[in-house]
């Protein structure tokens, strides 16, 4: 289809984001942060746009109607159930909020939750699953978890062989003195064997008395 440059929008602005004309009505619809697909496909039902049309090739009637349903999408006829604000806290009232006004309410919501310090504020203030989630395999952030193993220095080592080294000479000292001790306790030993002869002797004084006494 040949269209003039007047026809068709290759950028175009819908609720404060730049979207390209090349995508579907859904696709670029959805792409608004507070907007998802389903949402995107009740609009474009609600106003009888054709979703797989190309975002450029809309009218400026059926943007100003696109921007009109996403704003008050409870005037456009989607169904209350469907808006992401609903029953606010301040005027009772159900809202669909997009792109800033979403955050801002999100993190009002938040710092609420702290201040009457509920139990989903006591766990937004700790960074914890604030769902009911399961806590003991997930969510691990900040230290590390597990047996914390002890690394050796690199100076260590050398310092434990220089240590050993000495060691060896010491020993070889303290075996000295035990060799000096057997060699005392062998000179000790001769006098004992010297004994056996001087009591041989004294058997043969004793053996010539004997005689002279028979005599």
């Amino acid at each position: 289809m040949n269209l003039s440059a007047s026809e068709y929008k290759h950028i175009l602005r819908i609720a404060g984001k730049d979207i390209e004309g090349s995508k579907k009505v859904i696709v670029a619809v959805s792409e608004i942060k507070g907007i998802g697909y389903n949402f995107a496909q009740v609009l474009t039902q609600t106003l009888n746009i054709n979703p797989d049309k190309r975002v450029g090739f809309l009218t400026d009637s059926e943007l100003g109607e696109l921007e009109q349903a996403i704003a008050h999408p409870d005037k456009a006829g989607v169904p209350a159930w469907y808006l992401n604000r609903r029953k606010n806290m301040d005027t009772g009232s159900n809202h669909h909020m997009i792109t800033s006004d979403l955050d801002f309410a999100s993190s009002n919501d938040i710092e609420r939750e702290k201040m009457v310090m509920s139990w989903r504020g006591y766990r937004h203030m700790f960074g914890l699953r604030v769902r009911g989630q399961r806590t003991r395999t997930t969510g691990r952030k900040g230290g590390a978890v597990g047996v914390k193993k002890v690394k050796a220095m690199p100076g260590a080592a050398p310092a434990a062989a220089g240590a050993a080294a000495p060691a060896a000479p010491a020993a070889a000292g303290s075996a000295k003195p035990a060799a000096g001790a057997a060699a005392s306790a062998a000179g000790a030993a001769k006098p004992a064997a010297g004994a056996a002869p001087a009591a041989g002797g004294g058997a043969k004084q004793a053996a010539p008395a004997k005689e002279q006494a028979k005599k």
